[in-house]
């Protein structure tokens, strides 16, 4: 039994900040709700098992209901309980009986339990969704926790790279520390273990510039998993957009992730935080009442026009987050300001974010969603990646995303997989890729930055399996192989698996240095998946998902060390030579001394014939864009050999006082750097590619 309210006294307060804030001599509380006809603010004991009190909140301003309760301090568990229509078949589907989670809550108190009691229809009636459900749920919810006055970002400032000299390294906070050696054992797999000396050693040795993070906010285990005896690892099942999910929490709990971005900005890492705003973990129609749907269905998601009761799903997931809403947008800003001026990190990489840019009429560039960002004094400086695609109408958006973001471009990585697997026509497709692709982001003032260049990400092979499996093996997730990609544009290179033939090793080591060759070389933004350096395999699983074991977590101790110093190599080869990460698009137009800033040959030195289908190979001189001057950065010659055989390259004449310098070759990835005088002709091995750089001869 709840203590009578009367014991607390209450005042209107301020609807202006919402959430719970704690301003010394008591506690504000205001929350969103257009439709809800009353707002009850529920106390719990210290141990949440235990209602304490329940309030109804006294005022309500708009669509905002508020209330200030003096004496009561941070720590203290709270929820709320909404009143309203019952009417799913009009959007709404209140309930008192449902404790639910403040959308602004900092932390929780307790976990989510996959429990019936937490649906907010009846689950027992002959038709489910008939009527609501008369259980309290408050036993079954975490209670949301009045947090410590936010307390501005004060740690080492943000290093604020360039974008042309950013390089992405995409991880999971456990799976890139659980089995670090040099990670202290209290430490792995939390968020203090990203700024161990051990994490930051590698990343620096790397030339590594921003760490991107899958999803660090609450999110919960769907029910499915948790009977199968798995969990959500990657995490894109959020319910709390201010809070951490508190299963990474190491010794200092919140305050070891704000270290960690400390050490990281530091060393001059960047971090950058996948964010999950398109959907919540509330599902579609069937699943639970744990916040968003309880305070105000109809608001915060959007529903099908011809039928309330059930949700739009452009997202895959059961619901859509209705960002075009004010208040709902005005959460999500709050939400990313939060994590910038607060947590300390430096940008976001969206997932699904074509879902944030739809209005009514669809998918809109300038939408409310990026014209607040674009407006907003502290999110239009951070650094903005798009996941530019849902499964919604007209979902996919590659190229269709403000000037001031990047995007996620599967093109490249699909053309990478179908040239070096040997597909034809794809030769045509990689030539653009090399130069930012071009045809794609080249519009409206865009920038090649816009392109994120990538062979592997957390969805989909690692590197490594995209060179040893064929076909995806997804058994272990319970789904009977059905999960999962089924377009991979792999090649096992023989055998499927594992294998000890040294020709198909051999065939897979190169085929994996070409792959990482290509994303480097290329104009654009590189991102390296964690592990894809050191060999990392998830034995053919392009789906882990739901694997939060050693099929996901880096090996350290496997690690493939020829790879790594290639890797390392390949980025220093980038950061050295600015002609390979450019701020202009390169399209051969004449500079001041009458060459083209980019220009394509056949080995003989002639022109390419574009229309033949059989291309698989070319040579690529890069030189500085057109519009920069002279004195600039050099001239690089990329050689691409896609073919099984042998062949020679007739380098073109040097600029006078230069000759070239053979500086990488994938073929034989520790050979030195070599100068070449006399003889132009230099050979090329199969299924290979060789850079040369022009140096100045010595005086």
């Amino acid at each position: 039994m709840h203590e009578p309210a009367s014991i607390l006294s209450v005042i209107a307060g301020d609807p202006s900040r919402l959430g719970a804030v704690y301003d010394g001599t008591g506690v504000n509380f205001a929350v969103f709700s257009e439709n809800a006809t009353k707002i009850e603010l529920c106390l719990f004991s210290a141990d949440g098992q235990r209602e304490t009190a329940r309030i109804a909140l006294p005022d309500r301003t708009g669509a905002v209901w508020h209330g200030f309760v003096p004496g009561l301090k941070p720590g203290t568990l709270y929820g709320y309980r909404a009143h309203g229509a019952y009417d799913p078949d009009q959007g709404h589907r209140f309930n008192p009986m449902k404790l639910l989670a403040d959308p602004y809550a900092r932390a929780f108190h307790g976990r989510w339990a996959d429990a019936k009691e937490t649906l907010g229809y009846d689950a027992d009636a002959a038709a489910q969704d008939t009527g609501p459900s008369h259980i309290d749920s408050a036993p079954f919810v975490p209670k949301s926790i009045v947090p410590e006055p936010d307390t501005p970002w004060s740690g080492t400032p943000a290093p604020r790279h360039a974008w042309s000299d950013t390089v992405f390294y995409e991880a999971h906070v456990k799976g890139l520390t659980q089995l670090h050696p040099d990670v202290p054992k209290e430490l792995r797999g939390t968020y203090e273990a990203l700024g161990c000396d051990a994490i930051i050693k590698h990343l620096k040795s790397l030339g590594v510039t921003a760490l991107e993070l899958l999803p660090v906010h609450a999110f919960l285990d769907d029910g499915f998993l948790v009977e199968r005896g798995l969990t959500n690892y990657w995490g894109y099942n959020s319910l709390g957009f201010f809070a951490l999910e508190p299963r990474y929490f190491g010794p200092n709990g919140a305050d070891g992730f704000r270290q960690a971005v400390d050490r990281l900005h530091g060393a001059g890492i960047e971090v950058i935080l996948d964010v999950v705003y398109n959907h919540t973990a509330e599902g579609d129609h069937r699943g639970p009442t744990l916040s968003f749907r309880g305070l105000d269905n109809a608001a915060y998601y959007n529903l099908e026009a011809s039928h309330a009761r059930f949700y739009v799903n452009d997202t895959g997931c059961g619901n859509t987050v209705a960002v075009n809403h004010p208040f709902v947008l005005r959460m999500v800003l709050d939400s990313l300001r939060y994590w910038v001026e607060v947590m300390g990190v430096d940008g976001f990489r969206f997932d699904l974010a074509t879902t944030l840019g739809r209005e009514p009429h669809g998918f809109d560039l300038h939408g409310g969603f990026f014209d607040a960002i674009r407006q907003d004094p502290v999110l239009s400086r951070c650094k903005l990646i798009a996941e530019p695609w849902d499964i919604g109408p007209g979902g996919y958006q590659l190229g269709g995303f403000p000037a001031d973001w990047a995007e996620w471009n599967d093109r490249f990585r699909d053309t990478s997989r179908k040239f070096w697997r040997g597909e034809p026509h794809a030769a045509q497709e990689l030539a653009g890729s090399f130069l930012g692709t071009a045809s794609v982001f080249d519009h409206s003032g865009r920038k090649p930055f816009s392109s994120v260049n990538f062979i592997a990400a957390h969805d989909g092979f690692t590197l490594t399996d995209v060179t040893r499996y064929r076909e995806k093996h997804n058994e272990a997730n319970g789904e009977s192989n059905a999960d999962g990609h089924g377009h991979n544009l792999s090649d096992n290179c023989g055998v499927e698996g594992d294998t000890n033939d040294p020709k198909i090793l051999a065939r897979r080591a190169q085929r994996a240095r070409n792959l990482l060759a290509t994303v480097f070389l290329s104009q654009g933004t590189p991102m390296l998946l964690a592990g894809d350096e050191l060999g990392r395999s998830q034995r053919g699983n392009n789906n882990t998902y739901c694997q939060d074991n050693e099929t996901s977590w880096i090996d350290w101790a496997q690690s493939d060390t020829d790879l790594l110093a290639f890797t390392k190599r390949l980025i220093a080869l980038r950061r050295d030579n600015p002609v390979l990460r450019q701020g202009q698009y390169l399209h051969g137009r004449l500079r001041a001394n009458g060459v083209p800033d980019v220009a394509w040959s056949n080995f003989d030195g002639g022109p390419l014939n574009w229309r033949d289908p059989s291309l698989d190979g070319f040579c690529l001189q890069i030189r500085g864009v057109a519009q920069t001057p002279l004195s600039d950065v050099g001239t690089v010659l990329i050689v691409v050999n896609g073919g099984a055989g042998d062949t020679r390259v007739i380098l073109p004449e040097p600029c006078a006082d230069h000759c070239w310098e053979r500086v990488l070759d994938t073929a034989e990835p520790t050979a030195p750097e070599t100068a070449i005088t006399g003889c132009k002709g230099q050979q090329i091995l199969a299924h290979s590619l060789v850079v040369f750089t022009e140096t100045r001869l010595a005086r």
